[in-house]
């Protein structure tokens, strides 16, 4: 009889840690189907709920460590990640799902049922938040780009950035889990711990919906113009000299073809050549004498390298007017580590509205785009180069960006999508860079800044989190306590 029982919660803990091994592979990653994540932890939290804490452990490790190698491939072959790092990435946020669902489990059991449900999404968002004020990866880990997607979810970012999405979505789990768990023995308890994790969703769909139907603030329209090649010689880094002039003349000709279409602003990818000094000014008149000839300003990513330092620099030409440049701020190692980060931002004075320029990777991080945000800036010029096979999973979180802090995308990767956004997180013309020997895409978008809650405010919900956090790990600490309930 025991074996039959204890081979019966090893069954049920196989299934538990499967289901959600399942749903976390498939909602999240390269290609990630949205509403999968919302029910992912579910399996496992219900199984905690009524299980040992060392039985709750190894399922939540073997879940989350299971589900995260949906990345394995990318990391090992597109980031040339070791394997002491893959294993690092795998199982950290392993511990940390962990630790979240012992948390929930340890509240639950001693009765404060108010403060599981929203422990288990505070301990994730802690890490998320933690991590990306510490990591060269900044946002990278967090499970709110899983919902890109979904609009109405999306709005809530311009609340409270990133944080609050992934903290709604892992509380509806909570409060799912805690109803099923509590419905016989404290039925009304149950209803009232869902209906008001369903009440707050709902508003937030609302908010959302509403945003999304509300009109534009007045603004100028801008017709950008974006160009790429993933074919050999463009899909690496032109050498310095002959090769590098020769890439650069080659995409001129494609942007003239676009500022023909009436393109205003032209970008291009990120690291299309090698320029080093004193040979700037040689490579820097080709596009300087299309931009005059065109009236289109044009935005080039460079390696720009001198006998002091060198730069992922994104270069610009407006008609008539001084070259002005742009150093990227978050460099991906080790990569780019023979460069020096930048520490400046970039915002072009000779348009109406008002542009700002960033590079790749550096729209992986909220804070830099605040600062574009407080400058008002109402349309942003990428040029970028992904990995291929991260096209949607990176090459769209800079979308996020501009909800957050209320502007618009104008995107241009190799080895990605060419990509133009608006502030409310909705992909207005998108085509892949391999779509042709060189693609190119025209669109008109709106360059209106919108300001936010998130860009008034900041991390006001991380930190909130982090609050809550504190809040439940003290209750824990007194309901352990000898004789107390």
């Amino acid at each position: 009889m025991a074996f039959a029982i204890d081979s019966r919660r090893i069954g049920v803990a196989v299934l538990a840690a499967a289901l959600t091994a399942v749903l976390v592979w498939f909602g999240t990653g390269l290609f990630p189907m949205w509403p999968l994540l919302w029910l992912a932890p579910l399996p496992v939290l219900l199984f905690a709920a009524r299980s040992s804490w060392w039985a709750t452990a190894l399922t939540a490790a073997l879940a989350w460590a299971v589900g995260s190698l949906n990345m394995e491939h990318y990391y090992r072959a597109a980031l040339q990640v070791p394997l002491a790092g893959r294993v690092e990435i795998i199982t950290a946020p392993a511990l940390v799902f962990i630790s979240a669902v012992l948390l929930f489990r340890a509240l639950l059991r001693r009765g404060a049922a108010w403060s599981a449900l929203l422990a288990f999404p505070a301990v994730w968002v802690s890490f998320e938040y933690i991590f990306n004020r510490t990591s060269p990866h900044g946002t990278a880990v967090s499970l709110s780009y899983s919902q890109l997607r979904f609009l109405p979810i999306l709005q809530l970012a311009s609340v409270t950035g990133p944080w609050g999405i992934s903290f709604l979505l892992l509380a509806f789990s909570s409060a799912l889990a805690i109803g099923f768990h509590l419905r016989a023995a404290a039925p009304k308890q149950a209803a009232r711990i869902a209906s008001a994790t369903i009440g707050v969703l709902a508003l937030v769909l609302v908010f959302g919906a509403v945003r999304l139907a509300s009109p534009p603030p007045p603004g100028q329209m801008v017709r950008v113009g974006l160009v790429a090649s993933d074919l050999p010689p463009y899909a690496s880094v032109a050498a310095p000299g002959a090769d590098t002039e020769r890439m650069l003349r080659n995409y001129a000709a494609h942007a003239e073809t676009l500022a023909a279409g009436g393109a205003q602003v032209i970008v291009l990818p990120e690291h299309l050549g090698e320029v080093i000094e004193p040979n700037i000014a040689s490579t820097d008149a080709i596009l300087q004498d299309l931009a005059d000839k065109t009236k289109a300003t044009i935005v080039v990513g460079i390696s720009h390298v001198s006998a002091q330092e060198a730069y992922n620099q994104a270069r610009v030409y407006a008609p008539g007017a001084q070259v002005l440049s742009y150093n990227k701020h978050h460099l991906l190692p080790p990569f780019e580590s023979r460069f020096e980060p930048g520490r400046s931002t970039l915002i072009l004075p000779e348009s109406a509205e008002t542009w700002g320029v960033a590079i790749c990777k550096d729209m992986d991080f909220t804070q830099l785009s605040r600062q574009y945000g407080r400058a008002e800036v109402g349309l942003m010029l990428v040029p970028a180069w992904d990995f291929t096979l991260d096209r949607v999973s990176h090459g769209h979180i800079a979308i996020m960006r501009g909800v957050e802090s209320g502007f618009s995308i104008a995107r241009a990767a190799r080895g990605g999508y060419l990509t133009v956004s608006d502030n409310r997180g909705r992909i207005l013309a998108e085509t892949q860079s391999s779509s042709a020997p060189f693609a190119t895409l025209i669109a008109d978008v709106p360059a209106v800044h919108d300001t936010t809650l998130y860009l008034l405010l900041g991390d006001w919900f991380a930190w909130f989190t982090l609050a809550i956090l504190a809040f439940t790990l003290v209750r824990l600490a007194l309901l352990t306590r000898p004789g107390v309930r």
